[in-house]
């Protein structure tokens, strides 16, 4: 090889580095915004192989992957003066990887900002009782709101969870209380209506034997025989029904004699 097909061989042997240097390799869920000259070229390219030539043009690439935020806790006053600490879940995925390069600086911690102060103005709107029961009514109104204002930078927000919320210590025990008078309520309003229907029970049993006396007195050895069945010490006395009777009468008797003095 003569001295003069060095540079040549030098030369073809720079060309191939900077070749197989400007072979990129995109994963499917990849894709790569290219600014050439600072110009960024559409559509953006990918997946598979792609060149980008250096130092023309520079690649930023962009995850199409779903992504899950974590909202950190947020100070949260509700509307009727109870202070929470509340935080939440945003589920995000770039839609417009052009639109996510070149108009936001860093969409996930713009889209993280966003969730913070939408979630405390949006709780601090609402009550104690609707937070703890209308929790996914509330998960929908804060997704809409953080998807109109990330839908300009390409990024769609599918949900977001209000994932824990911390209460004081006075709130709690409150709570637990108004919860144990809620159940004692119950219990007692329970009860009442079992006294009442087992008393509404005997009068139309009293009304039903006072049709005919005779039952009276069957249930009456019905009872000594009950009585009777069982090994214990009870001495039964038992007193014929004409006795009460005529102790019902006479004492009749006595009171018709002191109404007439």
């Amino acid at each position: 090889m003569s001295d003069s097909m060095i540079p040549v061989w030098i030369f073809v042997a720079i060309v191939v580095l900077y070749l197989l240097n400007s072979i990129k390799i995109l994963r499917d869920y990849e894709r790569a915004v290219i600014f050439r000259l600072g110009r960024a070229l559409t559509p953006p390219k990918g997946p598979g192989i792609i060149l980008v030539f250096r130092p023309i043009d520079q690649m930023v690439r962009i995850s199409l992957r779903q992504d899950v935020l974590e909202v950190p806790a947020q100070d949260v006053i509700t509307r009727d003066n109870v202070t929470l600490k509340v935080n939440a879940v945003v589920t995000l995925y770039v839609v417009d990887p052009n639109a996510a390069a070149i108009k936001v600086a860093n969409y996930v911690y713009q889209t993280s900002q966003f969730a913070q102060t939408t979630l405390r103005s949006v709780l601090g709107e609402v009550e104690l009782d609707e937070l703890l029961s209308h929790r996914d009514k509330l998960n929908l109104k804060i997704q809409t709101i953080i998807d109109q204002r990330t839908e300009p930078f390409g990024v769609k927000v599918i949900s977001v969870e209000v994932k824990q919320v911390d209460l004081p210590e006075q709130m709690l025990r409150a709570m637990a209380k108004q919860a144990e008078a809620e159940r004692e309520k119950r219990s007692k309003i329970i009860h009442a209506e079992g006294e009442f229907n087992a008393a509404q029970k005997l009068v139309d049993a009293a009304a039903l034997l006072a049709t005919e006396p005779l039952t009276l007195q069957l249930r009456y050895l019905q009872t000594l025989t009950e009585i009777g069945v069982e090994k214990n010490t009870t001495i039964v006395f038992p007193l014929p029904m004409e006795f009460m009777t005529l102790l019902n009468k006479l004492g009749a008797s006595a009171k018709a004699a002191q109404e007439k003095q």
